[in-house]
């Protein structure tokens, strides 16, 4: 049964929500690398970081749109999904094409007229990988996991590249495992839905069933927690000693970190969570206190005083 809008919404606001602007905030991890390599106060490459910010925010709308196109069929039978405006029938399958082509379109000549080439390429891969992912990944086991984390890791290198910064394995290797726990909580939370509503058989367009909720329960934290272990080891690291001048106030960030992924685990194991772990941030008083703590203790480290 289609579901109807109490009250009629205008045509701009519902391309608004199409392009989910609340998911801009992943495309935050362009300053990472910045923020890694302690080059926060060069103007120039924040400005730049922020040009790719608009770039990537573009292309993933797009990447929305064109997802939301193909699972408007499936997204009507979700208690949720059922609202967004091509599941619902407000926003027609023409306008979310045109849309996808405008914002693929801008962010693409943005890019080439402003950033530096291999940031250009990285742009080109997202897009390409986001379109593979919304028409066959995102039905295969563990591929669709893989592959999610490794959009987010994606956003990280392309920072780099946009700010002409060098990457570490350090940083890639906690991005890495970082995200593949936040792509693991997404199903757990998907699955736990499924379980309760009496379903026993595969998830809709999806490779999961209901049995395999165990096994997420143990990997999706474990990811978490590599990815702390791997900001410990790279905190005596030469890399991190060269580059700030108290690295031993960056050991705060790991029990910060560690809370934070296991309060999300809890929530999810509770029912408590939202289905996408960064909207559930947004909107939660303690991840907020969590990530400005975490931030304190990143900027002291760059504070050139002694202990």
């Amino acid at each position: 049964m289609k579901p109807y809008t109490t009250m009629p919404r205008s045509k701009p606001s519902l391309i608004l929500k199409s392009m989910r602007p609340y998911q801009w905030v992943k495309n935050a991890l362009i300053f990472l690398p910045l923020i890694w390599r302690n080059q926060m106060s060069d103007r120039h490459k924040v400005a730049a970081a922020c040009l790719a910010f608009v770039t990537f925010c573009l292309a993933a709308s797009a990447g929305y749109v064109f997802n939301d196109l193909l699972d408007r069929e499936a997204d009507r039978h979700h208690a949720r999904k059922s609202t967004r405006p091509f599941a619902s029938g407000e926003l027609s399958p023409a306008v979310g094409v045109v849309l996808v082509f405008v914002l693929a379109g801008a962010s693409l000549v943005l890019s080439l007229v402003r950033l530096p080439p291999l940031f250009t390429i990285m742009l080109v891969v997202y897009l390409v990988l986001t379109l593979a992912y919304s028409l066959v990944l995102k039905r295969r086991l563990l591929a669709d996991v893989i592959l999610l984390a490794g959009l987010y890791t994606l956003r990280v290198v392309a920072g780099a590249f946009a700010v002409e910064v060098n990457l570490t394995v350090w940083l890639l290797a906690f991005s890495t495992f970082f995200f593949l726990s936040l792509a693991f909580v997404k199903r757990y939370v998907e699955l736990n839905m499924m379980r309760d509503a009496g379903e026993d058989a595969t998830m809709r367009r999806r490779g999961y069933m209901v049995q395999d909720i165990d096994i997420i329960e143990s990997v999706g934290p474990t990811s978490g927690y590599m990815a702390v272990l791997v900001l410990s080891l790279y905190i005596n690291d030469q890399i991190a000693i060269s580059l700030y001048h108290n690295p031993g106030l960056l050991w705060l960030v790991c029990p910060i970190l560690l809370y934070w992924i296991t309060r999300i685990w809890f929530f999810a194991k509770r029912k408590a969570l939202h289905d996408d772990p960064i909207l559930f941030a947004l909107r939660d008083r303690v991840s907020w206190i969590a990530m400005a703590l975490a931030a304190v203790m990143v900027y002291l480290a760059t504070v050139h005083f002694k202990l």
